[in-house]
């Protein structure tokens, strides 16, 4: 079966021209794919009774299967897809009262990283993403949302995964999202640990998307411990290639932060950051651990976040607390995957 998600225009013109159809047909395909966002073969009303028979009979919509979905009393969606060979990625729908409708996907299943209070980290690295792969997890939230008249707006690869790991792979979908899916560059958020080399690559391509560090600790010690990759580029390194990306770019970048409680929440170590960030153009997302079981750390309360925010904002350096989503459904990365996975291994009450 061949996955249309998977094919170019070009690709997508050959295959009906292979099947004798005039030139035409492709383009009407297209459009019903990516304009209409249709669900099914049956919705493209212009195409032939046969011509849409054959596409159900040779050709998918996507690979993706849904294994198990849950959704939050704040409506955040949180999805565990099956790939073809059976591994298991995750992908969320965060609608905003704004009226913005984010989707967090994923670039690997599992991640080698092993970030230390990450779900996703802990359960170690699969496999790589093909660029559908990727795409297509946003494809379908497109096609969902726009079956009720709202449209996705934006789209942050901050699931499963460290996207510069995979990174060619990445930035084909990327491009993808942007051409095909009509996302604005600047509405497209890649997230990565800080792999300093990457980074550097990204200010070539060209396009104006949105980079997002993880940093989580502002001296070298304290990182190393908690994300391994700052042994291999430290954070001299990061910052360095930071500032070739900014003034390659012009743009700002975000550092993200994930406040836990009594280990870098304090007022020192807002000052540390401070003074690390001091000169760049940043913006610091502070986000409350979500708590998982392979770590012992618990979200900063909100009096100590706004404190954070405060000493941060002494050094002129912007940061604001992100809105905890879906934490009633383990909307963290890995975490209903890890359920998904602890459900399987379990054999049910009375098994032998």
């Amino acid at each position: 079966m061949r996955d249309l998600y998977a094919m170019t225009r070009d690709q997508l013109e050959a295959l009906l021209a292979e099947w004798g159809e005039p030139r035409f047909r492709s383009k009407q395909l297209w459009t019903w794919l990516y304009e209409h966002k249709a669900g099914s073969f049956d919705e493209m009303t212009n195409l032939p009774k046969s011509l849409r028979a054959r596409l159900a009979e040779e050709t998918t919509l996507g690979t993706l299967t849904l294994a198990t979905e849950r959704q939050s009393t704040d409506g955040t969606v949180k999805r565990v897809y099956q790939l073809s060979d059976g591994q298991l990625i995750e992908s969320v729908l965060m609608p905003y009262r704004d009226g913005r409708r984010t989707a967090c996907i994923s670039s690997q299943a599992g991640c080698a990283m092993g970030c230390a209070f990450c779900a996703t980290g802990q359960m170690g690295f699969a496999r790589h993403l093909s660029s559908t792969e990727i795409f297509a997890q946003a494809a379908t939230i497109a096609r969902e949302l726009a079956e009720r008249g709202e449209r996705l707006s934006n789209v942050v690869l901050m699931g499963m995964g460290e996207p510069f790991h995979n990174y060619d792979n990445v930035m084909a979908a990327v491009r993808r999202l942007n051409t095909d899916l009509g996302i604005g560059a600047r509405h497209i958020t890649i997230s990565t640990v800080g792999i300093a080399p990457k980074i550097r690559q990204l200010a070539t391509e060209g396009i104006q998307v949105t980079l997002a560090i993880s940093l989580h600790a502002a001296r070298d010690a304290e990182r190393s411990a908690m994300m391994p990759v700052n042994r291999r580029w430290d954070l001299e390194e990061l910052l360095d290639a930071v500032r070739e990306y900014q003034a390659a770019t012009n743009r700002r970048v975000t550092f993200e932060w994930a406040l836990i409680a009594g280990k870098n929440d304090g007022l020192d170590e807002a000052r540390s950051l401070g003074r690390l960030l001091q000169g760049l153009d940043a913006h610091v997302n502070l986000i409350p651990l979500n708590p998982t079981s392979g770590y012992d750390g618990a979200p900063t309360d909100p009096e100590q976040a706004a404190r954070f925010v405060a000493e941060l904002e002494r050094f002129g350096i912007s940061a604001t607390v992100r809105v905890r989503r879906g934490i009633d459904v383990d909307a963290g990365c890995g975490q209903l995957k890890s359920e998904v996975l602890r459900r399987r291994r379990t054999p049910p009450e009375g098994a032998p």
